[in-house]
């Protein structure tokens, strides 16, 4: 498929199995909050290892403060781990302040980002006016959240293709799926990377299945279930 896929999660051996598959991941996004869920406790450790056994496809990790200054200063250690590192900065502070001044000064040095939590067309005009045209960088947009809302993301998402093309080295990426659909949907909208969670990449592996032997299967597995779980009327 012409869009990318990059594999979300903090689980240091299921990063490295998906890695030496073949599966066809084109990269790797984690966050503070897969760290903790997978019981991350020493963060450099964790990404050093991880860039150990990963060193040509682009893996994101994120700051994690929440005062500008001291996000730039962690962005700048970060982005020093690897060649292949993004960092990960979101939209805004937990107090609603744009990140967009340490954006500028940071991807004016060559700092690949990742900027993240975004949802608005409006944050993606705006992001665009502070990133540097020839940096590499993406924008991660939670089209999932945004559908959990109640909102159509997909006009969202064209109307953010559209926006990045005033940076020839920017890519739009669609955060937070819900789905394995949502591959095509990305890809209809022009998205040049969807994250997708181990869960969500075993969905993959029905693509292109006849939906009557599907019916068929689903069937046998409630009927199979029954029978192993010994349930009488």
């Amino acid at each position: 498929m012409p869009v990318k896929i990059f594999a979300d999660g903090a689980v240091l051996a299921d990063m490295v199995a998906l890695y030496r598959s073949g599966s066809g991941v084109s990269g790797f996004t984690t966050n503070p909050t897969l760290m903790k869920k997978a019981g991350v406790r020493d963060y450099e450790r964790f990404a050093k290892d991880v860039l150990a056994e990963i060193t040509d496809l682009p893996i994101s990790f994120e700051v994690f403060s929440d005062e500008l200054a001291e996000m730039e200063r962690q962005a700048r250690k970060i982005a020093s781990w690897g060649g292949n590192v993004y960092v990960k900065i979101p939209v805004t502070n937990t107090k609603g302040v744009s990140t967009a001044p340490i954006l500028r000064r940071l991807s004016s040095a060559g700092v690949r980002l990742n900027v993240t939590a975004v949802f608005t067309t409006v944050q993606t005009e705006h992001l665009v006016q502070h990133l540097a045209p020839t940096t590499p960088c993406i924008i991660s947009i939670f089209a999932g959240r945004i559908a959990n809302a109640g909102v159509d993301p997909m006009p969202i998402m064209k109307r953010a293709v559209e926006i990045a093309k005033v940076l020839p080295a920017c890519e739009i990426l669609w955060a937070s799926p819900r789905e394995a659909l949502n591959v095509i949907q990305a890809e209809e909208c022009g998205c040049h990377i969807i994250t997708m969670t181990p869960d969500i990449l075993a969905g993959l592996r029905t693509f292109g299945k006849d939906l009557a032997q599907y019916s068929l299967e689903t069937v046998q597995m409630f009927y199979q279930d029954a029978q192993s779980a010994g349930f009488t009327l």
